[in-house]
């Protein structure tokens, strides 16, 4: 790590930790090695440029750099990579009230007139400084007329003149002065040396601090020095003594590791009701309840840092205590449940922005994560159908007091042991027996039974058609509006009218023969266009995965895009399928390069 300056003597009153730690040398310059050496290199062998951009995060040295590039300049002893600090000029130019060296505020001096104030002074030659060097703040904060205003100075200033512009937001400068300025981005502070640091600065005041709690401090500023040096400061006042992580959280409403592990434990151990209570009871300590889902979302990021990168995983979050924590629930689920997790967390905390009820986004979030290995994938049901899936027996367990597999899975699972199957079986009551033929008064509730028991797709695709019509004493037709040819489609296929007829016999304990009809079109009711070529569509029916798909999980041929060739070697999955099972449980195919 590079060597960090020695605080400078206080003025009278108090003067906060970020300004009497601030660099004051390229070599002091923290995670902005490249733009130091660049800079140094360029003093060192003449060529320095007439204009500047230092762009990047706020707090991560732009304006330092910039003090420090006046200092190099103008110092008695340079140009020089390493300016004495000693004479007026370096004094002057740290302080910001050296007369040879303009320091701007672009966000208040943003209008035309200004800038051209600006340059009818560029002309005067600087009164004791070897250079005149305006530095500009937030540069991008110039209006679009007083950029312009600035052009011609800045492509061909006067020898004497120097131009330093910092921002945190570039896109917003126009091309034209981008090309005028040789640009610098400076990075992101890494935790490991935003801690460094933190350590050195409580060494140097004096004070104690648990490394846990400088480790937070170092994650949370986010890769901003100024930031974790602000902070520092706020809890080192804070603090009697020795400051800890406990304080640490207690200022800033954050929950502390035992906390965040215990419901981490408590979501992949499958425990919603303890998941609950704990943040319930972060609730009722005051805790953010934004800054807790925050943290589960670093808790996630880390478990799927530990799936790909195994324990030598780095940056993981939170302290080191937690992190083998972290590599321990890692091995409670599969990259793809962390993944799907990771989901659900970074919607929530969207959701989290718009909403008061942040508690209930995180109940909410919290259920629906302990209930994700009970969720079985499409792709998985697809391989599964293909007969290149996993066995069940792999399959993550369910709570007790759960079925085992849901009727659909059971079927896949039959498919690959003794082949095709005419229809998935319905759980369904005893039968009954009927007395006397189906008449108008009791088909209402019967077929209140078939749509209760047919699945959600089908049940859908039922919907259009209403209450069937009975035609004789045990014969239905169940009758389909103009243009709604998919759903007429899948109910007319020999799959779906066994389960209707299965599920019939069972509440009526009879042979009941169906009959699927589809309205023709007139000229009030137009028929839809069909979202699949009818040619196109029976021949992709014909494959052996889709026929086994449809037979095991009632799916049905929604959608197919226009590159789409079964035919071809590793050819890239894009049929949309919609199976047989609630909204809530279904996920999207696999990635094409995965299947």
């Amino acid at each position: 790590m590079a060597q960090t300056p020695s605080p400078a003597e206080p003025p009278a009153g108090y003067t906060v930790v970020a300004r009497r730690y601030r660099p004051q040398q390229f070599a002091d310059l923290i995670g902005q090695e490249h733009v130091a050496r660049a800079l140094t290199n360029a003093i060192t062998s003449g060529r320095i440029a007439h204009a500047f951009l230092f762009t990047g995060a706020r707090g991560t040295g732009k304006t330092s750099t910039a003090r420090i590039l006046a200092k190099a300049l103008n110092c008695v002893h340079g140009p020089t990579p390493t300016p004495c600090d000693a004479c007026d000029i370096c004094k002057s130019v740290a302080n910001g009230d050296d007369v040879d060296v303009l320091e701007i505020d672009g966000a208040s001096n943003n209008k035309v007139d200004e800038i051209r104030d600006l340059k009818s002074n560029v002309g005067f030659r600087p009164q004791r400084a070897r250079f005149k060097i305006y530095t500009i703040d937030e540069v991008h904060m110039l209006s679009n007329s007083a950029f312009n205003a600035l052009l011609k100075t800045l492509e061909e200033p006067p020898p004497h003149v120097k131009f330093l512009f910092a921002t945190t937001e570039v896109q917003k400068i126009p091309i034209t002065i981008l090309s005028r300025c040789q640009r610098f981005d400076f990075s992101a502070i890494g935790p490991a040396k935003l801690f460094e640091t933190l350590k050195y600065i409580v060494k140097k005041e004096g004070l104690e601090a648990d490394d846990d709690a400088l480790h937070i401090i170092a994650r949370r500023a986010a890769g901003s020095m100024r930031d974790a040096q602000t902070l520092l400061d706020q809890l080192l006042g804070f603090s009697a003594g020795k400051l800890t992580a406990d304080e640490l959280h207690a200022l800033l409403g954050t929950a502390g590791d035992d906390r965040v592990g215990a419901l981490a434990g408590a979501i992949l151990g499958k425990d919603a009701a303890q998941a609950l209570d704990i943040v319930a009871q972060a609730a009722a300590a005051g805790l953010q309840l934004g800054e807790l889902l925050d943290q589960l979302i670093d808790y996630w990021r880390g478990l799927m840092l530990v799936h790909v990168a195994g324990a030598a995983a780095r940056d993981l979050p939170g302290t080191p205590s937690l992190h083998q924590r972290i590599r321990d629930h890692a091995a409670a689920g599969s990259l793809d449940t962390v993944l799907a997790g990771l989901d659900i967390l970074t919607a929530a905390k969207v959701k989290a922005r718009t909403t008061a009820h942040v508690q209930v986004l995180i109940e909410v979030a919290v259920v629906r994560l302990s209930r994700l290995d009970e969720l079985l994938s499409v792709a998985s049901l697809v391989q599964l159908a293909s007969g290149q899936g996993t066995m069940l027996a792999k399959l993550p367990a369910v709570r007790p007091g759960l079925p085992a597999v849901s009727p659909a899975v059971r079927a896949v699972e039959d498919v690959k042991k003794n082949g095709p199957v005419t229809s998935p079986p319905v759980a369904t009551a005893p039968a009954t027996s009927l007395s006397g033929d189906l008449t108008a008064a009791m088909w209402p509730g019967l077929w209140a039974s078939v749509m209760a028991e047919v699945g959600m797709i089908r049940g859908r695709n039922l919907e259009p058609a209403g209450l069937p019509a009975i035609l004789g004493p045990n014969a239905v037709e169940i009758r389909f509006p103009a243009g709604y040819t998919s759903q007429y489609d899948a109910i007319q296929h020999d799959t779906s009218q066994d389960v209707i007829r299965r599920i019939l016999k069972m509440q009526t304990g009879r042979d009941v023969q169906i009959r699927v009809v589809l309205e023709a079109a007139t000229a009030d009711r137009p028929a839809f266009a069909a979202q699949v070529a009818p040619d196109r569509k029976k021949d992709l029916m014909q494959l052996p995965i889709f026929v086994k798909a449809v037979a095991a999980l009632g799916a049905q041929l929604i959608k197919v895009d226009d590159g789409f060739n079964p035919y071809l070697a590793n050819a890239p999955v894009a049929v949309a399928l919609v199976a047989d099972e609630p909204d809530d449980q279904a996920l999207p195919l696999p990635d094409p390069d995965e299947v």
